[in-house]
């Protein structure tokens, strides 16, 4: 299915600055959000994602090692096209020529400093002025899902809240045993889907929330508890695909998933 674009859209806020430090091997030149899956940084996949729903306004929150994220948005028909460099001879320019379209034709990015050590509800609230006006989508750099955007667009629409947060259940990361009253094993389950609901960090945010904010807050913490005091937090629940990228296993493991042809987020693939 293709989504369209409207005028109505949203605006997405990506977080790009945290250090990622659990995952070192990766991110000690670059970070996280840049890191590789498939050819293209982890960012790229994010972005792709919302593209392909009609969501390709994005203002991304820089903070550790943002250069890196500037020079690959500055450079990027360089160095993902085929070209011809006609090099010039006395006062002659060379002349470059691409010969082939971009995978990021329409998109328009705002990259914003938000600052090296910025908390995550800090770097929000330094992106105020590209959105205070409407309605915004708000997401991390280092997560992919097969979410349906426009659903989680219409829920928050339809809930009349200040904030919306995706629910999921995530799978454990180990097998689980029930035991019977004498210590023997009546059931193993390997890697289970828990009980238990967890953020699955796709948001979507009124202006309003900045009044929740300040420059230091860690959005996770004092912001959306007062939201949900406040009656003023939605949840859209997801049940398909969710992957969070936030150890050098789980690096390895999304790699194999994509050379694998393993991929339910690359929605854009399916067209």
């Amino acid at each position: 299915m293709l989504w369209v674009m409207s005028e109505t859209n949203p605006r997405v806020v990506i977080l790009c600055g945290g250090q990622g430090t659990r995952l070192k091997e990766e991110t000690e030149f670059r970070p996280k959000p840049m890191v590789e899956v498939g050819g293209r940084p982890l960012l790229w996949h994010i972005m792709k994602l919302h593209a392909f729903q009609g969501f390709s306004d994005f203002v991304l929150a820089l903070g550790f090692k943002g250069h890196v994220i500037r020079d690959f948005f500055l450079n990027y028909r360089s160095q993902t096209s085929d070209l011809t460099i006609e090099y010039g001879s006395g006062d002659q320019q060379d002349r470059i020529s691409l010969h082939s379209g971009s995978d990021i034709e329409g998109w328009q990015v705002t990259l914003a400093d938000t600052g090296e050590l910025t908390n995550t509800g800090g770097r929000i609230n330094r992106l105020r002025p590209y959105l205070e006006d409407s309605t915004f989508l708000m997401t991390y750099g280092d997560g992919v899902a097969d979410i349906d955007i426009q659903a989680l667009l219409a829920h928050h629409r339809r809930c009349g809240r200040i904030a919306t947060v995706t629910g999921l259940r995530p799978h454990s990361r180990f097998g689980v045993l029930e035991q019977d009253d004498n210590g023997g094993a009546v059931r193993f389950r390997e890697k289970p889907r828990l009980d238990s609901w967890i953020s699955g960090g796709f948001f979507v945010l009124e202006p309003r929330v900045f009044d929740y904010l300040d420059d230091q807050c860690v959005f996770e913490q004092e912001p959306l508890r007062r939201l949900a005091e406040d009656g003023e937090l939605a949840v859209y629940n997801h049940s398909g695909f969710w992957k969070s990228i936030d150890t050098y296993r789980e690096y390895l493991e999304i790699n194999r998933m994509w050379d694998g042809g393993e991929r339910p987020w690359a929605l854009w693939e399916r067209q």
